[in-house]
């Protein structure tokens, strides 16, 4: 159903985005992205599923290829989901700064960010 964000991505431009970020692992149940907050990081997800909610109403699932966080970095607003993990989650963390840098030096992750951003 949903395509992968990487899947419009070179292998070369694959390893830097990854590069850019940080892998990180969370437990089932955690939350990395809460509602109302900063938009201070984004995440690809690359195993596991998320829940997206809107106050306790879900929205949305997320899975392995998806990007998550982006929508408030790209409009400099407050989180306007939550995220849950519904199975452990192995993820790239990017800063905002990170994202921000991506955009500016690479636009084809610019581009793919836009389109995930507007079709959301």
């Amino acid at each position: 159903m949903s395509v992968s964000f990487f899947e419009s991505f070179t292998p070369q431009e694959v390893a830097r985005i990854s590069a850019a970020g940080t892998r990180v692992h969370l437990p089932e149940g955690w939350s990395p992205i809460s509602e109302r907050t900063p938009a201070d990081k984004a995440y690809i997800l690359l195993e596991g599923r998320v829940s997206v909610r809107r106050g306790k109403e879900e929205i949305a699932q997320l899975g392995p290829g998806d990007i998550m966080g982006e929508k408030a970095i790209v409009g400099h607003s407050l989180r306007t989901a939550s995220i849950v993990a519904l199975t452990p989650l192995d993820l790239i963390h990017l800063t905002a700064e990170a994202v921000e840098k991506l955009c500016d030096e690479m636009p084809s992750f610019r581009e793919a960010l836009n389109a995930v951003v507007q079709s959301r």
